[in-house]
């Protein structure tokens, strides 16, 4: 079944190559020729293009692979000097990469399915394999919008899926190789940290604790020999390769197009703070400083609220982290609390990180996919978050016909995501269904539909001469970030709760 449903995902994908493609495209094509045309220790060092490679070398290796394959379709896309070059063989080239690595993503699912189908039983495991495979948000990243992210998220999945068979070094092992694909999967690197060391490291039995040294240095043998292969050739050039991942200036706390997070709102209440004062006169705010709602990616200082640097962020992070390493510590050798607090890990990264990306939401509806199908209350968050979420992609793609693709696409998914888990949480007792909205989430889904077509449709008619570029995605991030926020603390709730019934049981 679930290769049966990749394949039918994968011709939809095939009719989606003709489709808008954002400067992510090119990127990706500049990548190609750094990696094939330039000698290794010119890859971090190239400027030609102001899209720099900025990923580590594992992805760096990974487009070097490709480059080999792409000459075959147009060699004259691997000219560094080709800047925005797209002919119709590389276009077709690039959107065939990517869906044919989402074949890594299916294994990744296929691992996690194994042990959901032996605990779980039933229509889980198929209903899983739905969710996953036909994830609206990845078509949207990846194969519209251009990007990779199916191929690493099943690379997380295959090290998931290690974890949820006790497979503690395999899933070092992938979780390794994913950070040296792309970092910002640093995000939920604590919760492996813990787990790992935690679980595999020590062992508790009848009140007597003892260190495993040898597995320590299994552990950590898998960790520095992934890591030794992968930044080993660029030793010489480190700290060129490390102000290329970790650009911290020139970067300001938000991304061009907000991430719906806690900042979103920390923003906008300062805006509305600095346009009161000026108001009423209680105080002379400049411009400059309260322009930060122009979109651009540039520090700026806030008018009002005090301006946050990114150690702020990072101590908000931290200490957003204390649920995940609670139950983690509390309950070892948990493989499923394990998942919850990688959602809460990257729950905590999305909502107070620096410079967070909108795309980065994927990283926490993922893994809390896996528990949507176990759990009623789970299931419930799941649906918001994942509608939630998805609608705050729009932004990303703006075009017409994406437009009305967009719109069909996640209304499409969303209505079937509802449709099969509110089978699975039947209950025969009431015979109704246990995934039940509240009131005001309700509510909240019709406001969301508002903003949703504000965006995508009415915007353009109030305002056709483009005065207010930024105000439909200043609308869109701090809308869903209410509802991001909201379904975060249910599921810190829901996890604390989880973790004092497993306490019982024992």
């Amino acid at each position: 079944m679930l290769w049966r449903i990749f394949a039918s995902i994968t011709f939809g994908k095939l009719l989606f190559i003709p489709s808008y493609r954002s400067t992510d495209f090119e990127v990706h094509r500049n990548w190609l020729a750094v990696t094939h045309s330039l000698p290794l220790n010119k890859w971090y060092v190239d400027d030609t293009s102001q899209w720099t490679l900025d990923y580590p070398p594992l992805f760096a290796w990974f487009e070097y692979l490709l480059s080999w394959v792409a000459c075959l379709f147009d060699p004259e896309m691997l000219k560094v000097e080709n800047l925005n070059y797209a002919s119709q063989n590389t276009v077709l080239f690039q959107r065939i990469s990517v869906i044919f690595t989402d074949v890594v993503y299916a294994l990744g699912v296929q691992k996690c399915l194994y042990s959901i189908g032996s605990t779980q039983g039933g229509n889980s495991p198929t209903i899983l394999a739905f969710l996953l495979l036909c994830n609206v948000g990845l078509f949207i990243v990846d194969h519209i919008h251009f990007q990779y992210n199916g191929f690493l998220t099943g690379i997380l999945l295959l090290s998931v899926g290690s974890i949820l068979q006790k497979e503690n070094l395999k899933a070092a092992f992938w979780f390794s190789v994913l950070l040296n694909l792309k970092h910002i999967y640093l995000y939920i690197a604590p919760v492996y940290f813990v787990y790992l060391f935690r679980s595999y490291c020590i062992e508790i039995q009848k009140s007597r604790l003892t260190f495993h040294f040898k597995r320590l240095i299994k552990l950590g043998m898998v960790v520095v020999t992934t890591f030794g292969v992968a930044y080993g050739p660029f030793v010489g050039q480190f700290q060129q390769v490390m102000s290329r991942l970790f650009p911290f200036e020139n970067r300001g706390l938000c991304h061009a197009y907000w991430a719906p997070n806690f900042w979103a709102i920390y923003n906008i209440v300062d805006k509305i703070l600095a346009v009161s004062a000026r108001l009423f006169g209680w105080t002379t705010v400049s411009t400059t400083t309260a322009s930060m709602t122009g979109g651009l990616v540039q520090e700026f200082e806030h008018a009002i609220l005090p301006s946050v640097g990114p150690k702020t962020t990072l101590i908000c992070t931290l200490l957003a982290l204390i649920p995940a390493i609670v139950i983690l510590l509390r309950q070892p050798n948990q493989p499923r609390v394990f998942v919850r607090a990688i959602v809460l890990c990257a729950f905590a990264s999305f909502l107070f990180g620096w410079h967070v990306h909108e795309k980065a939401i994927l990283i926490v509806i993922t893994p809390l996919t896996l528990l949507a199908v176990s759990s009623h209350e789970d299931c419930r968050l799941f649906l918001l978050l994942s509608i939630t979420g998805h609608v705050s992609l729009f932004p990303l793609l703006f075009t017409p016909f994406e437009n009305v693709s967009k719109i069909f696409l996640v209304l499409t998914y969303s209505l079937a995501s509802y449709s099969f888990l509110s089978a699975l949480h039947y209950d025969p007792k009431s015979k109704s269904t246990l995934v039940k909205f509240r009131s005001w989430e309700r509510l909240f889904l019709y406001g969301l539909v508002a903003v949703a077509l504000f965006e995508s449709f009415i915007h353009s008619m109030v305002d056709p001469s483009g005065k207010l570029p930024f105000l439909p995605l200043l609308i869109m991030s701090v809308y869903c970030a209410v509802g991001v926020i909201y379904v975060w603390l249910l599921f810190v709730i829901a996890s604390l709760k989880t973790e004092k019934k497993i306490s019982k049981q024992k």
